[in-house]
């Protein structure tokens, strides 16, 4: 894949679209409409928008836009789903490890929204055809709950609950040694490396986003621990850049200096809670450890 074209915004402008022909003329207004729609265009870390405005300050990244026409919609595929629960409005799934949330460059089919799509007669469209039902995302190596919404007023209001923190979210992930203490909170804005485009990092440049997260040691084995991580934000690779920067990176985490002895990074969304749409019942749901982890919690055996 081609390195990523980064500019930092020096004027302000009523849409990204029209900004970025301008920026990099090589590619057509209507070519990069196209990757926005694909999903390689970030603002300031965030998936864009066409529509977005550009102020000073803020920092696109894009992939060049691709000559071949990506999918207008996502198709659906007979790919196996493990549900921890489904109603008329939602379905919480245990994402394996490997699997792409949703069609992007590079992984146009085979991802779990192509089985979500087969899965479901019908599916909120989330203001978005490559990623109908999706709420929030996963890398993709790491595993465990994600929510998938079944019809727009249920993306509506699960969006809302992400939007205003009141879903929580729950992380084990094995790390590199043994921290010194039991527990903490890390508190520092992420925003993209300044170097290494495709990776994040703790920043105090002006477009850095505030993120915070709350961990404590489970177990340690060796020279691997296992850590809960309660991200109180949601930025991109918060809790990878943030027990990184306690320098305790995620096991198998190639990016963030994990080391390569484990086929990927051990990082697993273990629970989260939601009210429901509908009923307003505050739902927990819980994906169960996956094989490859090498340590459990503390007197338990999941």
């Amino acid at each position: 894949m081609n390195e990523p074209l980064t500019c930092t915004a020096a004027q302000s402008a009523p849409r990204l679209d029209r900004w970025m022909a301008t920026q990099w003329p090589q590619f057509s207004r209507a070519r990069w409409q196209k990757a926005l729609v694909a999903g390689l265009v970030t603002l300031n870390g965030a998936v864009a928008r066409a529509s977005d405005p550009v102020a000073a300050g803020d920092v696109v990244a894009a992939l060049p836009p691709p000559a071949s026409e990506p999918p207008v919609h996502a198709v659906a595929e007979n790919i196996p789903l493990e549900i921890i629960h489904e109603d008329d409005d939602l379905l919480c799934l245990n994402k394996p490890p490997g699997l792409v949330v949703h069609p992007a460059t590079g992984h146009w089919q085979g991802t779990l929204v192509n089985a979500i799509l087969h899965h479901c007669a019908n599916i909120s469209d989330g203001g978005h055809p490559l990623r109908p039902g999706i709420v929030h995302r996963l890398d993709k190596d790491t595993s465990g709950c994600i929510l998938v919404a079944k019809n727009d007023a249920a993306h509506a209001a699960l969006a809302r609950q992400f939007a205003e923190r009141t879903a929580q979210k729950t992380y084990l992930a094995v790390v590199r040694g043994r921290p010194r203490a039991t527990g903490g909170v890390v508190t520092g804005a992420i925003a993209r490396h300044p170097v290494h485009r495709q990776r994040m990092a703790i920043s105090r440049r002006p477009e850095a986003r505030a993120a915070e997260t709350t961990w404590k040691v489970l177990s340690s084995e060796g020279n691997l621990s296992l850590v809960e991580c309660r991200p109180k934000t949601g930025r991109t690779h918060q809790i990878r850049v943030h027990l990184k920067h306690l320098g305790h990176p995620i096991a198998g985490d190639r990016v963030y200096g994990g080391g390569a002895d484990f086929p990927r990074q051990l990082l697993h969304a273990w629970k989260i809670s939601v009210d429901h749409p509908t009923s307003g019942e505050r739902l927990d749901f819980t994906a169960p450890l996956p094989d490859d982890f090498p340590l459990r919690p503390a007197g338990t055996g999941s």
